[in-house]
This record gives C-alpha cells, structure tokens and sequence, in this order.
C-alpha cells in the first residue's frame, strides 16, 4: 500500500477537511480495482486509412492476471490496425454520479499483442468467458482472435484533484481491492439506512464540522469516501478503519465501532 498525492483541482484553494496521510489504495491498486468492475472500454489504435491518426472505439475486455483481453474480429477497424501498428490506449471509465468528472478513469497505454501460444489463448478464453458469458456462441469463430495489452504506463485519475502516472511495473505488482465483491452492497445500506452515522463520522473526524448530509461513495480496505454537504458546497471526506478488512462482516464491524467512537467524542464537545 502507497500514498499517492491527493493534491487540490488547480485553481482551487479549499483546505482539504481529512488528513491527507490517512491510509488509501496506490494509484496501481485503484486502477486495477476499476478494470475488475468495469469491462468495456474505448480502445483507441492508429488508424491505416487515413494513416496514423487516433481511432477511438468501443470494445468488451476482461482481465486475464493483469493483461486487458480483447476478443475481436478480423473484420473490425481496430484489428486492422493493430495488424499494421501494435502502439494502442485503453481509456476505462467508472460510469453514474451526478458529476461525471467525479468519477473514476484511466487511460492505459502499450501494445497490443495477437495471443498465439495455445496455453496463453485458453487462459485468455477462460477469462473473457467470465466475464461475457454470451459471447460463448461465437467464441470459436475462426475469423475472431484474442489479443492483449502489455501496459507499459497507466494514467489513473480519481476525480478532482486525484491523479497520477503508473508505470508497467508497479502495475503488474497490483492487485485489485478485495472489497469489490461486497463493496456495492455496503455504499447501498449505508446511504439508505444510515445517513445520520456518516454525518457523525465527518464532524467527528474530519474538519468539515457543518456537515449537514453526507454521502459514501467508496469503499475500500482501508477505509471508506463521502461526499459531505458543507456551508462551502460538497466536500471530499475520507476516514481509515482502524485495521484493513476483508468481508462485509468486518466492515460493519467497524463502522460501527466507529459511530459509537464518533458519538462520544461529539457527546465530550457539546456543552452541557
């Protein structure tokens, strides 16, 4: 786990109301977290005709270890491309929101690579098929292929003011969050059912004291996001847990030996 720089959107001047140090997901990690959540994408190759220009277009992948996998068709303007030029993007991009900037993306950038060695192409299947299941019906089309993106550097960008390059190298290190296969789950019972104990988590432990509604947003094993409703507009929040979980259950724990924590302290402040 590293920190990376959570720096302010340029322009703006607003302290940030948590403790930038608090414990986060690498960039890396972050990244490759979304390209399990997400799977599909814009690829973007350099077009034959008219020669060398970006083509950008839509595309299923999976994830096969850390290698985005492509099965495509002969017949498509990308794979022609690369049949000329291996040099591509992969642009990924968390969708919903009010704010689409707010969200999540990363642009990938290397070669993309036509799978040949029958060991590899049945790993890639394996994959693809987890994740497209319907496209079992054209999976041995002889006129489609497999290919892959080796990923010599990443661009992740978080939302306002979280960004970032990555090299190859410290993605093939990373790992997606283990939070994901309940992390939905948990943003969506804690947004209907428990608005008040957010609210008492960032006037608690963060600066943003006015907090009149709070929102979570994300939810990894360090800790958790919320979008607190300030005097000043919405505001970022970001808390740890006290050690990293691994399962719902730990993070409902957690939570809620947070809230109790959170209400003593507030209870300690208020005047009697």
């Amino acid at each position: 786990m590293t920190n990376d720089a959570h720096s302010q959107p340029s322009g703006q001047d607003q302290e940030l109301l948590y403790d930038p140090a608090v414990a986060q997901l690498s960039h890396g990690e972050r990244a490759r977290t979304l390209l399990e959540t997400v799977n599909t994408a814009t690829l973007c190759t350099l077009s034959h005709k008219p020669a060398d220009y970006p083509y950008g277009s839509f595309v299923t992948f999976s994830m096969d270890g850390h290698l985005p996998t492509f099965f495509i068709s002969e017949l498509a303007e990308h794979t022609q491309n690369l049949r000329r030029d291996t040099r591509a993007s992969l642009m990924v991009a968390e969708s919903g929101g009010e704010d689409p900037l707010a969200n999540s993306r990363v642009t990938l950038v290397g070669r993309v690579e036509l799978v040949v060695d029958q060991k590899l192409r049945e790993s890639a299947k394996e994959s693809y098929l987890a994740s497209h299941p319907s496209a079992a019906h054209y999976i041995d089309y002889s006129d489609f292929s497999f290919w892959q993106l080796h990923v010599e550097s990443l661009r992740y960008i978080g939302g306002y003011g979280r960004m970032s390059w990555v090299d190859g190298e410290q993605w093939r290190l990373s790992e997606a969050d283990p939070t994901i296969s309940f992390s939905e789950g948990v943003l969506t019972h804690m947004n209907e059912d428990h608005g008040e104990a957010m609210v008492d988590y960032c006037k608690a432990f963060s600066k943003a004291i006015d907090t009149t509604s709070a929102t979570m947003t994300q939810i990894d094993r360090y800790g958790f996001e919320m979008s607190a409703s300030t005097q000043k507009g919405p505001r970022p929040i970001r808390l740890a847990f006290p050690e990293p979980i691994l399962t719902s259950e730990d993070a409902r724990k957690q939570m809620v030996a947070l809230v109790k924590k959170a209400r003593q302290l507030l209870d300690a402040q208020s005047p009697e």
